[in-house]
């Protein structure tokens, strides 16, 4: 090592400390560059300083620098394959802390982690599986199992949902909820086909065959159990069934079911009495008795305030008000009545258009076939503005009742997670194994999606399942071969985000 005076093209002197190793010379340090002849002399000095105070260690750490650079090439030459799996090992516990490892299906764990990271078609799941977690699942394997899956495996998965659900709260069910969905198909039905149906939709795909699908959700909203009806079934004859059958699987009896106004009927109502059921139902107030409707519109409308009368000796009656329902019904009316008024002035409202369904209520259609709007019913139905009714045969606090009923929105969440990040719907399939198949897989994958956003919460990460999943995808394993001819495997973690979500991927670490 040694001091180097060189001539730069502007004329000045630029004074550098120099190494020769190998043969090969190599600029350590620049001191600076003058023209003064002084200024020069004296940075000669300060880098001959240099040498002699850091030289020694300046050559060594070069050296360990060049010899890590090599190491570094070398394993780098090592690398067989890099593949994004943490979302895939998130997964893959969170499917085996819930209980469905026993299922003892490699096949059906893949589906399953495939539908909650990346909801494709069965044939796109065979590309995402091998490409990004290195797993080599054939798709004539898949519709095997799915067959199999539907002759054998349902019960099995529907048992180690509720033996979960129990455990997680507690050994009480508590509370049952119950709602329907409709689930549409791209491909028509063939003329013998009994559950692929045309029927009332709720997405609005009334053009499509469908099925009814009916889903039983715990509190916090944990998939109980589920059953699929034809696709012109009445909504309000799916639900004793599948309590009834859930009763008789699992012999589970204290518990209070929820649902809706659209499943009160009075053979509903009947039937939940009379097999000994406690139960909270939306009420269709409107539908009440003359003596009851005078009653609920004399109620006083303050904001908060709930009364409840006995209907019967079984039943009672509870109606609550709330100024934001109210505000809330104003609106959806006005903008209804608008809707019909322009039409109205437009000359399309006509005998052979309409039906009595949403805001068409308010017209009349007289003798000479003419349409009307009838400003007297919207009047009466603003006197409705902000009320909510609700049927018990429990003995529970009215605001006790309320609170409960509002829990509905689990099921309708359970299913939106179903339809959204899981991509339920369009089926593709069309003989009833695959679709029952392919229903069990989305209900799993609900399962182990609300189980992962409960873990998320107890270990204190302010993050939703999907934003944890997305991280989790720019998370980076290689698979390197030792000198050995060993495999060795890492997980890279390079942001606050990664290890913020590392104890879902290595809980035992750290």
């Amino acid at each position: 090592m040694f001091v180097r005076k060189k001539r730069n093209r502007s004329g000045s002197t630029s004074i550098v400390v120099v190494d020769k190793s190998d043969g090969i010379y190599r600029e350590v340090k620049s001191f600076g560059a003058s023209s003064d002849t002084n200024e020069i002399a004296s940075l000669y000095r300060q880098a001959s300083a240099w040498i002699s105070k850091y030289g020694g260690q300046q050559l060594f750490d070069f050296d360990e620098t060049q010899k890590a650079i090599t190491e570094t090439r070398n394993t780098i030459s090592r690398i067989e394959r890099t593949i994004q799996n943490a979302p895939q090992s998130i997964l893959n516990r969170i499917y085996d802390s819930i209980g469905f490892g026993a299922i003892g299906d490699d096949i059906l764990r893949h589906l399953v982690v495939a539908r909650v990271c990346q909801p494709l078609s069965k044939v796109a799941t065979v590309e995402y599986l091998k490409s990004y977690f290195d797993e080599d699942v054939h798709l004539h394997n898949i519709y095997r199992y799915m067959d199999r899956l539907y002759s054998s495996q349902q019960e099995l998965v529907h048992k180690i949902s509720v033996e979960h659900t129990l455990k997680i709260l507690g050994g009480c069910i508590g509370l049952v909820f119950y709602d329907v969905t409709t689930l549409y198909f791209e491909s028509a039905p063939k003329p013998d086909d009994e559950l692929r149906q045309a029927g009332f939709s709720k997405g609005g795909k009334s053009a499509e065959s469908q099925i009814v699908l009916g889903l039983l959700v715990s509190e916090d909203g944990y998939p109980l159990s589920y059953s699929i009806f034809n696709g012109s079934q009445y909504e309000g004859r799916t639900m004793i069934p599948i309590i009834d059958d859930f009763v008789r699987r699992f012999s589970l009896t204290d518990f209070i079911v929820v649902a809706d106004s659209g499943l009160m009927s009075e053979r509903n109502v009947k039937l939940l009495e009379s097999a000994g059921y406690k139960y909270i139902l939306g009420a269709r107030i409107r539908s009440e008795s003359p003596r009851i409707k005078e009653w609920i519109l004399s109620i006083e409308k303050k904001d908060g305030h709930c009364q409840s009368c006995m209907k019967n000796e079984t039943q009672r009656l509870i109606v609550s008000y709330s100024d934001p329902r109210a505000r809330k019904d104003a609106w959806n009316r006005d903008k209804g009545v608008a809707r019909l008024r322009t039409a109205f002035v437009k000359g399309t409202l006509t005998k052979d258009r309409l039906n009595k369904r949403g805001f068409n209520k308010f017209l009349d259609i007289n003798k000479d076939i003419t349409v009307s709007i009838n400003e007297e019913k919207i009047i009466d139905d603003s006197r409705w503005d902000g009320l909510k009714g609700y049927i018990t045969n429990t003995a529970l606090p009215a605001t006790e009742i309320i609170s409960q009923y509002h829990g509905l929105w689990v099921v309708e969440r359970a299913f939106r997670i179903g339809k959204t990040s899981l991509e339920m719907r369009p089926m593709f399939h069309f003989t009833e194994k695959r679709i029952e198949a392919h229903i069990c897989i989305c209900f799993i994958a609900n399962k182990v999606y609300k189980e992962l956003e409960r873990t998320i919460r107890n270990i204190g990460l302010n993050m939703s399942v999907d934003k944890v999943l997305d991280i989790a995808k720019t998370i980076t394993t290689l698979k390197i071969r030792l000198p050995n001819g060993e495999l060795y495997t890492q997980t890279i973690y390079t942001t606050s985000q990664q290890e913020a979500i590392k104890p879902l991927i290595e809980p035992d670490v750290g």
